[in-house]
């Protein structure tokens, strides 16, 4: 038999959640912009760079199709070589961003999480 009660909690009450104007003082304080110009001046230059470096591999290899067939060694051409790069890319970019993330982004979001709700 199905009910449609919530699960009881483990701590025997209800956390308490924050207001519409808490969340709106958080988003408008000068820690908050501090959090996101970080990311954003992490992320937007990162995404940026990738989209151009992934569309200059699209590109050459519509366009450049005598220098992307260019064998290297035995059966590996540059148009291989680009591929697997871009696989390589994006793992470092998110080894990079989550490094990132845990020294930067991670300590002022949880410092601003636990303000808001011990204020709440």
């Amino acid at each position: 038999m199905a009910t449609d009660a919530p699960p009881p909690s483990k701590g025997g009450t209800d956390p308490v959640t924050p207001s519409t104007e808490a969340y709106r003082e958080v988003q408008e304080s000068a820690e908050f912009g501090e959090l996101r110009r970080a990311h954003r001046s992490f992320a937007f230059p990162l995404t940026i760079a990738f989209i151009t470096w992934y569309l200059l591999y699209v590109l050459l290899s519509n366009y450049a199709g005598g220098f992307m067939g260019t064998k290297l060694f035995g059966n590996i051409n540059v148009a291989f070589v680009f591929g697997i790069a871009q696989f390589v890319t994006t793992f470092l970019i998110a080894w990079w961003y989550s490094k990132h993330a845990a020294a930067k982004l991670d300590p002022k979001a949880e410092a601003i999480k636990s303000r808001l709700e011990g204020g709440a």
